[in-house]
């Protein structure tokens, strides 16, 4: 298979959402990963250990609505390098939002929980996000959609305490000892996941690329 071919069957699969049994624990990560590193992959190896998942998919999005977009790489080759990156049988990696049209996480969730009855989902994001949650598009929608794990990053640990979502959802949230029961819960219900910290992000990397 010559490399146009393998690229056009590669772009195909991609534009799909990934294989799943029925009853299955599904973590959804959503971002821009531009580019995808190993805080990341940090965040998507914890919940899946910590939540018990069957899969982590990888929801690598067209562009943010919250971020400016003149330093984004094209999707294609950030779809090739998280999925170099979430390289593990139970990370899958899709750029499906691309199909639906719609930028907003409460879309994406919606339309999973109508073509995937049979799953369970759960929201996960860095804490690093956690800050500025309220700010996208029918958060509380999200909230009340899927329970939602958030997992620890860099200087983003008050977070939990100070966040308009934390504070709004406080007796929602799943105690961390807990945390392999949050899949099966009724939302809104969500959980704060310490771990170990990568100081890295894609910020930082993006600045090396241009220096």
């Amino acid at each position: 298979m010559n490399f146009s071919m393998a690229s056009g069957y590669a772009h195909a699969e991609w534009m799909k959402l990934p294989h799943a049994e029925a009853g299955n624990r599904i973590g959804i990560f959503g971002g821009s990963f531009n580019p995808p590193h190993s805080g990341h992959r940090l965040v998507a190896q914890t919940v899946l250990n910590r939540l018990q998942l069957d899969q982590v998919w990888w929801f690598v999005t067209p562009g943010n609505p919250l971020k400016e977009h003149g330093d984004l790489a094209p999707l294609e080759m950030r779809i090739h390098m998280t999925s170099a990156l979430a390289d593990h049988p139970r990370m899958k990696v899709t750029a499906y939002e691309a199909v639906l049209g719609s930028p907003y996480t409460a879309r994406t969730i919606e339309m999973l929980r109508v073509r995937r009855p049979s799953l369970r989902f759960v929201w996960v994001m860095g804490a690093d996000n956690l800050a500025g949650f309220h700010r996208w598009q029918d958060w509380r929608a999200i909230a009340g959609l899927v329970p939602i794990a958030i997992v620890d990053r860099p200087g983003a640990s008050l977070s939990v305490l100070s966040a308009p979502m934390a504070k709004a959802y406080e007796k929602y949230r799943l105690p961390e000892k807990d945390a392999a029961l949050l899949a099966d819960l009724e939302p809104p219900a969500w959980t704060f996941l310490h771990a170990p910290l990568d100081e890295t992000s894609s910020t930082f990397l993006r600045g090396k690329t241009r220096s």
